[in-house]
Formats: C-alpha cells, structure tokens, sequence
C-alpha cells in the first residue's frame, strides 16, 4: 500500500483540501505570506494569523529524478519524482511525483499543474507538464552567506583536542551484535589515548537510540555495558549531523565539565537488512517523511539526486564530474585495508552501473555496512600526555543559515552545506589555501561536490573544471579528498570515517595512502540536515 500523510491537527486541511480539486496553501493574512509546510506563526511579519488559500495549481519543475530502484513495493520504477516551485510565490515548493508523461521527458523548467488522487482520506497533488516551458528561472543563484562572528577572538574549540580513536571491524553482513562492535570501538580508541575507562567521564553519540539499523542503542545501552560513571551524556538526532556529537562533547570539556568524552557511532545496516528487519508497512508517514514519502521520494538518494540535476542543468556539468568524486574514492580505497570496495574502477565502470535515479548510478552511491568507530576528546590540558600526537581542533561550523529543509531552501547545492561552511572561516584565520586535505562528506557523489563549492575551494558551479579529470582531488594532488576511499567506496559509516580517517592523517599514521606533510585537514559531517564542519592541526606541544 502506497504511503500515505499523517493527517494531524495541523495538517490534515492541506492534504484534505484537494477534494475540490483546488490546491491551498496556508497563508499569512497579515502580510500575505505563503508558508510552506504549515507552521503556526509567520516566518516574515511572525503574525499567528493565517487560512488555507487556493492557489493556481501551477508550477515550475527545479528539481526532479527519474527513479529506478525498487524502494517501496507500492512503487513500481521507472517513475519521475520533482520539486515544484509555485507560480503565486517561487520559494514555496512542493516535493511530488509527476504523471502523465513519460518519465524521462521529465526536464528542469517545466511548467506543470495540479492533479489530485484520491487515496482513503488523502486528497495527493501530482502534477502534470502542461507542455510549456517557464519563461523565467525560479530558482535564484546560490550565494555566500554571512553567519554571526565571534564576540571575542576567544574559541572554545581550543582547549579539547582529539587525544585517541579507535575502530571496529568493518564490513557487509557482518552479524555481530552491534552493542559488541560499539564496545569494541570504544575500548580501542580508550586505549589508543592512553587512557582506562575509569578516565572516562563523559559520553556522547549521534543518533542515540534508532532503528533502521543505525545505532547500538545509545548511550543507555553502551552505559550499562562498561559500567561508567559520566558526569555527562548526549545522545541525539537532533544536533550538527553526526559530527555535532563531537561538538557537543567539545562543550562539555570546554565548560570544565569533563576532562574525557568517549564519541561513538555505530551502523549495521547490512545485518540489520539480511536478517529481515527492514520492510515498508506500518504508521503513516509522519513529520517531513510526510512531504515526500507518499509521492515516492522513500530515499535520501532521490532528494539529493534532484539537487544534483539542478546543479547539472544550470552549469552544464557532464555526470563524468560526479564520476570523478566516485572514481578518486576507489582508487584510494586500493590503499586502505580496511576499505570494503577495492578493486579498480573506470569511468566507463562507472557510466555503465546500475541507474538508481538519475543523475546516480550504483557508484553515486554510499555503502551501507556494519561498523563503530569512536573518538576520544580530551582537555586541551592533558595533550602531551597522551601516547599519540593529539589533534586539535581550530574550528567549527555548525550555524543554520539555510531552511532545514529538502525542497523549500538550497537546491542547486546539498542543503546544510552553504551556512555552516561560511561560519567555519568566521572562526579562525586560516583559509581554503591552508588546508592540506579535505575529508568531504560522500553519502552520494553530489555531497562532496556541494561541500567542495560552499568551502570555497573553488567557485559555485566550478568543480568540473577545478577537478581537473581528478588530478586535483588524488593522493599527490593539490588538494587530496577522502584518502581513505571515503564512504563511497570504504563505507558509510555516516561521518566518524572522516574523523578516524583524520585522525590518522594528522599523526602521518595513514602508511600508503599518507599524504604528505598533513598538518591541517577540514571535516565535514553531514549528508543530511542539518550538518557541522571541523578544522583539524596537528598538535605540537
């Protein structure tokens, strides 16, 4: 069955209203603001004060994928899913399925309108080209943002460092206990700090307890099975992407409240897919899953991918650029043991893999996999007493500065790379030029593009060109990305890969894939909303 909206006390008039086959948007009657999804106040002139209001109906396509992959059995592939911009006010969008045509006649610029189908008491708006093409683009240049600067040149990042890290085995379908990858993790990255758990008084993970395969069960669980005694714990969904469980821990040392925080993240997708466990079915889709899900928008891959075909239609980029990033991933990988994908890819491997939605094949894609990795971060204090150069951390960027949202803010680019981006460089003196390699979120291809423009490396739309066919990214290149192979090609172990990886780089620990003379490296974190970059030196005492 297919899946259908949650209808709550806020939303059921939206997905209910197309009985008369009339599309509302709620409104402000103060300040005539259309507000979408529907919150209780006003995002210009914060009145309390609205109604659903009947617009046209019409639209503009700005973003869109044809998918392939059999996400859910209510949807059979191939079908075309997009982000339609409105006609009455072009910043309100909706993520919806587009019908009557064929799917890959689906474009960037077509004018679309409204066609209601009737599902139980779901009233759902599709949409269908009307066969014109949109006279102006809704879609404005991306720019770069201003985020709020430092009161004072003081930096809470400087007084914890990075003092141990510690990893699991990695790999598919392992079918180990994911609470004994985790303890493994930690015991490692424990010890490679030179310290007992006993000096353990903090701890912190992302996402806390999940399902899905995503966690060990969170802080609860990992308390009770070492038998510590915090001062303080953080678990959570809610913060800077995966990263944002660091960040935390570097506020809690910061704050003189612990002197060791033990960071942990643990995945076991694989096992948690082979023994059965995933399947649709269920609750309605609630929350944001609401606004995309029914449509068949199941999968981060296709919320990116219409970003992504965004970007290739207004600046002309070849998919060969996102080829590149897949490319530079596995033959890095060919220097890293613990690296699940090895063997040797070319570009036609790659222009010939299975479509998953377009613009991404199979090797767009991260892969999902059974592993913890865990990090140690310690006072600034006690950094030249640990076994290992510590790493210390110049910078942070973590301010909302777009709409924590897949279709209604950034769309040219991965949403929640733009803002923090610019707030790390509000941070600290140092500059792109400085960074010596770059650890880029690879979810799926089009992230370390993304991250790649919003840090500055290189203008909006010029990664194609800067890449330079990949000389520019690879292991002697100016500017080396994911040395380890990266999600894409070692394995998504959702952003603490980067940091373990950075880690190793940074004590020149890394052995074939070392880069040479590494002293700073830049993190990002975060293949969703929101997300969190770090500035990583190497210490010297």
């Amino acid at each position: 069955m297919r899946p259908l909206p949650e209808l709550t006390l806020a939303t059921a008039w939206f997905w209910t209203s197309g009985s008369d086959g009339r599309l509302r948007v709620q409104r402000c009657t103060e300040c005539a603001t259309f507000v979408h999804p529907p919150v209780p106040i006003c995002p210009a002139c914060r009145s309390r004060a609205w109604e659903p209001t009947a617009v046209s109906g019409r639209g503009t396509i700005v973003g869109y994928t044809v998918n392939h992959h059999r996400w859910h059995p209510a949807f059979e592939p191939p079908y075309a899913i997009a982000v339609v911009a409105l006609a009455e006010d072009p910043g309100v969008r909706l993520t919806t399925m587009i019908v009557g045509v064929d799917p890959t006649e689906v474009s960037i610029g077509q004018e679309v309108v409204v066609r209601f189908e009737h599902h139980d008491d779901v009233w759902l708006p599709l949409f269908e080209p009307t066969g014109e093409l949109s006279a102006v683009d809704p879609v404005a240049e991306p720019e770069r943002l201003l985020p709020r600067r430092p009161l004072d040149d003081g930096r809470f990042e400087h007084r914890s460092v990075l003092s141990g890290v510690g990893r699991s085995a990695l790999g598919r379908r392992l079918m180990v206990d994911p609470l004994s990858l985790t303890v493994d993790a930690c015991l490692e990255a424990v010890a490679d700090a030179g310290l007992e758990l006993e000096d353990i008084d903090g701890l912190s993970t992302y996402p806390g307890p999940a399902g899905m395969g995503m966690s060990e069960g969170g802080i609860t669980t990992v308390e009770e099975a070492l038998r510590l005694h915090p001062t303080w714990i953080n678990g959570g969904g809610d913060l800077p992407g995966p990263g944002g469980s660091v960040v935390a821990a570097m506020l809690a040392v910061a704050s003189g409240l612990c002197r060791h925080v033990l960071c942990f993240r643990t995945v076991w997708e694989s096992s948690f897919a082979a023994l059965g466990l995933a399947g649709p079915g269920g609750p309605r889709a609630s929350g944001l899953s609401a606004w995309r899900a029914p449509f068949g928008a199941i999968s981060a891959a296709n919320w990116i991918a219409m970003n992504a075909n965004q970007y290739l239609h207004r600046y002309g980029a070849p998919r060969e650029m996102l080829g590149l990033i897949a490319l530079n991933g596995r033959a890095n990988a060919a220097r890293n043991p613990a690296a699940i994908y090895r063997d040797p890819m070319t570009m036609d491997d790659y222009l010939s893999a299975r479509p998953i939605t377009s613009p991404f094949g199979l090797y767009d894609c991260d892969v999902p996999c059974d592993g913890s990795i865990a990090v140690v971060v310690s006072d600034a204090a006690t950094a030249d007493d640990r076994p290992h150069p510590a790493i210390r951390i110049e910078a942070v960027g973590t301010q909302i500065l777009e709409r924590v949202s897949w279709d209604q803010g950034t769309i040219t680019h991965e949403p929640q790379v733009l803002g923090q981006a610019a707030h790390l460089w509000s941070r600290t003196s140092l500059r792109p030029a400085d960074v010596d390699l770059a650890l880029l979120y690879d979810g799926f291809t089009f992230n370390a593009i993304s991250w790649l423009e919003a840090l500055g490396f290189c203008g909006f739309g010029e990664a194609h060109d800067w890449l330079d066919h990949g000389r520019r990214i690879a292991l002697d290149g100016e500017l080396p990305v994911n040395p380890h192979g990266g999600q894409l090609s070692e394995g998504r172990t959702h952003g603490f890969g980067f940091l373990y990886e950075a880690v190793q780089q940074l004590r020149h620990d890394a052995g074939e894939r070392q880069v040479a003379g590494a002293g700073t490296a830049v993190v990002t974190s975060g293949g969703g909303v929101p997300s969190s970059v770090l500035l990583l030196q190497r210490h010297h005492s």
